[in-house]
């Protein structure tokens, strides 16, 4: 089966082990000697507009990967949970 990088980006990437999507295929890792896919890339996306941060890049290798159908990639590894930062007070209380 052949695939362009084209067709790649239009498969949603879920994972198999916790059933979370992921997202699309944004990036490519190639060897350079071989020319052989090593990772497919999916860049983090923006909170708010892109106003205040952008979550993590997820980058999967290509052992992890156990089917590439017409629609969606599945994957074997968990994705990895947002942590949730504390809420920082203005004003605190003596009591």
């Amino acid at each position: 089966m052949d695939c362009r990088f084209s067709d790649l980006r239009r498969k949603e990437v879920i994972s198999a082990v916790d059933g979370v999507r992921i997202g699309y295929i944004d990036d490519l890792i190639m060897e350079k000697n071989s020319a052989k896919v090593v990772a497919f890339v999916i860049y983090g996306r923006y909170f708010f507009f892109g106003i205040f941060r952008k979550r993590e890049d997820y980058i999967i290798p290509w052992e992890k990967i156990k089917l590439i159908g017409e629609d969606i990639i599945i994957i074997s590894c968990q994705t990895p949970k947002p942590q949730k930062k504390p809420k920082k007070r203005l004003f605190y209380r003596e009591n």
